[in-house]
């Protein structure tokens, strides 16, 4: 079985270089409102890896709500499609509403 992080690996290995710096620049820069930025510090020389980590460390349960949101912030649709067909909407609370604002 797959696990939650291998998905968000496997998302992040589908970008090239300068969308995956792109997809770092968005979390450091806080794009999604109402969640933290990532710290430059911890981003700057991460590779995917320690991204997802820091993803999973720093958004918890919406994780792939961010993912989705800044997939769709770089245009890469066709990974956003793909995590939205492997991964369901969590249940529960959640921060970050659908149509969520991304500044």
């Amino acid at each position: 079985m797959t696990t939650p992080k291998e998905i968000l690996l496997g998302t992040l290995e589908d970008l090239g270089r300068d969308d995956f710096e792109e997809f770092k620049w968005h979390l450091k820069n806080g794009s999604v409102e109402g969640l933290p930025a990532i710290p430059v510090s911890k981003l700057e020389n991460a590779e995917r890896t320690n991204i997802v980590d820091l993803m999973f460390d720093t958004y918890s349960i919406n994780t792939f709500q961010v993912a989705k949101n800044l997939l769709g912030r770089i245009n890469k649709n066709d990974l956003l499609e793909n995590l939205n067909k492997t991964i369901p909407e969590p249940t529960g609370n959640k921060h970050v509403e659908e149509g969520a604002q991304v500044r």
